[in-house]
């Protein structure tokens, strides 16, 4: 249930199903819970001796200087597990704390993506959360990047530590911070009643919501936001795939051009993307991945976050890659090349590769 293809039940010793982040009576209906994305468990350590890792990076920003390379080839090769290990005994061996370690002696995006990879993906979704609704004007992209299409135990752990980070609830802030249809949208969202993962494709509920995604959209009779944000919202990925098939059958064309045509803004965006995650998750990041370098100017925060949470399952970075060259007919590295430069660049490189 995660940045890409959840993992196989009981990689790295996953919890038993049910035990973690379990959501409320009722909620997250529908078969045996989605196991929480690594580093989203209660177990959020790897059993792994990491004492040549830490010395590695104390010597490499240690007096003058700093040495990058090594920075970059010990940082990113590491999952979730594996570098919340190099952080915490960095920070009980040396006393010292890694994270402001490296905003010390690191600076401009290189830091910012070192920060975001020593954080770890849940850290890391918080922090971007926050900094997205903090002062003027919400970053709306930033919110549907960490939240749309998650699973119930991935929501879950996120609320969780967001709380225990920032002393505030999620959902106050969302709701501070959004409005009408999208602020509605996002408390189901975040609400984590998402069908799991298991729960089965049913022909008769497809071609009923199906209908209800038609009216909903301004089919017949007006818009009804709500009955459509429920829909997108309570689905799994199966069913949402298994929707798009059945509308496209019916009313010849895509449920994404229908998307398109009844709403605008933001509530657009975060539809298209619930839809888009669900049908082809990697093209989807494909695309987002294309959309921070295209037109003037990249747009580095979002490409250093989109580069590194895409980077923590190797697999689906492949993927993401794969899909990169299928879409736009362009290396995805070579593209990351032409439009960053000197550390930082090497840096979103090495998470690629």
């Amino acid at each position: 249930g995660q940045y890409g293809a959840p993992p196989p039940q009981g990689q790295y010793g996953a919890p038993p199903p049910g035990q973690y982040g379990a959501p409320p009576p009722g909620g997250g209906l529908g078969g045996v819970p989605t196991q929480p994305s690594l580093g989203y468990g209660p177990q959020r350590t790897a059993n792994i001796d990491v004492t040549q890792d830490v010395e590695k990076i104390r010597k490499a920003m240690k007096g003058f200087g700093t040495d990058e390379k090594v920075l970059i080839s010990v940082m990113t090769k590491k999952d979730p597990l594996q570098i919340e290990t190099v952080r915490t005994q960095y920070n009980q061996r040396l006393l010292r704390n890694l994270i402001s370690d490296l905003e010390k002696e690191t600076s401009g995006y290189f830091e910012k993506g070192l920060v975001e990879i020593a954080r770890g993906p849940l850290e890391s979704d918080c922090y971007n959360l926050m900094e997205a609704m903090k002062g003027m004007g919400t970053k709306e992209v930033v919110l549907d990047d960490v939240l749309i299409g998650r699973s119930n135990a991935d929501i879950n752990a996120i609320k969780q530590k967001y709380q225990e980070l920032f002393k505030r609830t999620l959902e106050a802030d969302l709701k501070s911070d959004l409005s009408a249809g999208t602020e509605q949208m996002y408390m189901m969202i975040i609400a984590a009643r998402r069908n799991e993962d298991s729960h089965p494709v049913n022909p008769q509920e497809i071609e009923q919501a199906v209908t209800e995604l038609q009216n909903g959209m301004g089919g017949f009779v007006g818009k009804n936001i709500a009955q459509v944000c429920q829909i997108f919202t309570s689905k799994n990925d199966a069913q949402l795939k298994a929707i798009a098939q059945s509308y496209q059958q019916r009313f010849h064309k895509s449920l994404d051009t229908q998307i398109k045509s009844a709403f605008s803004g933001h509530m657009e965006d975060a539809l298209r993307l619930l839809l888009g995650r669900a049908v082809n998750r990697a093209e989807a990041e494909a695309v987002r991945l294309e959309d921070s370098m295209a037109g003037l100017g990249t747009k580095d925060n979002l490409l250093v976050q989109r580069v590194v949470r895409c980077h923590w399952d190797q697999h689906f970075m492949n993927a993401v890659s794969a899909e990169f060259k299928r879409v736009y007919k362009k290396d995805l590295v070579k593209r990351i090349e032409g439009e960053t430069r000197g550390d930082y660049e090497k840096l979103m490189v090495a998470c690629v590769k």
